[in-house]
């Protein structure tokens, strides 16, 4: 169990510092198409690193989908919450040192934060996070389906969370994961924290929605989905 927390803690400090981190210090030169691969290509890569450990959910709407689904304990489930939004925290706050002090200039000027009112007011960004979130949710629990084809899931995971960026960037700046929108919010300012409970409450429910759906299309037993003994590489997980 240990091994898990760590893995899902180091895993989430990796997304968050250097997906939202090529926002925070690239975005205008790599743009949303740039930003929106690299949290694709660092999925992708966290999920055959350290998917055979922990299942490499690095995302509390993910872990609550698996919770849902029957494919972890509840006591797993709040571990591996309370380590991503720690992991998260820590990139968060490495990103904001690297601003203060660092020289670095935030080409976002929020430290990558998620926030509606620009291009979407809040009932867009209620729904379009909860639709986004869903289909990420949906995806993993299909892919680690038990009767999935192995070894592909990794890859479907990081190019769907690349698709979920582009639509969501103009609008939101996609958050899909409350860790991620946790971690740099804490050291942006009062707006980002203001708005913070959206990208903690939407996600969940996307989770939640994604569940009902994978019943809908695969019945509630027939396969586990995404669990603690399924990775996203098809291997058994270190337990």
């Amino acid at each position: 169990m240990g091994r898990k927390v760590i893995a899902e803690a180091v895993g989430t400090f990796v997304l968050v510092f250097f997906a939202v981190g090529s926002a925070v210090v690239g975005f205008e030169t790599v743009g949303p198409l740039g930003v929106a691969v690299a949290f694709g290509f660092v999925l992708l890569a966290l999920a055959y690193a350290i998917g055979p450990i922990s299942g490499c959910h690095v995302n509390p709407a993910v872990t609550l989908g698996v919770l849902l689904n029957r494919g972890i304990t509840p006591r797993e489930a709040g571990a591996y919450v309370v380590a991503q939004v720690v992991g998260a925290v820590v990139a968060g706050g490495l990103l904001k040192l690297l601003v203060v002090a660092g020289g670095v200039t935030d080409e976002t000027g929020g430290l990558g934060t998620n926030a509606w009112g620009e291009s979407v007011n809040l009932f867009g960004a209620l729904i379009v996070e909860i639709i986004l979130t869903a289909l990420l949710v949906l995806v993993v629990l299909l892919v680690t389906h038990a009767n999935a084809s192995p070894g592909f899931a990794g890859l479907a995971i990081g190019l769907v969370l690349t698709v979920i960026h582009l639509v969501g960037i103009p609008l939101t700046g996609t958050s899909v994961n409350p860790a991620r929108s946790i971690g740099p919010a804490l050291f942006a300012g009062t707006q980002p924290l203001s708005q913070l409970w959206l990208f903690i409450v939407a996600p969940l429910v996307g989770a939640v929605l994604a569940v009902g759906v994978y019943r809908a299309l695969v019945g509630t037993r027939s396969g586990l989905g995404a669990t603690t003994s399924h990775d996203p590489t098809g291997a058994a997980v270190d337990r």
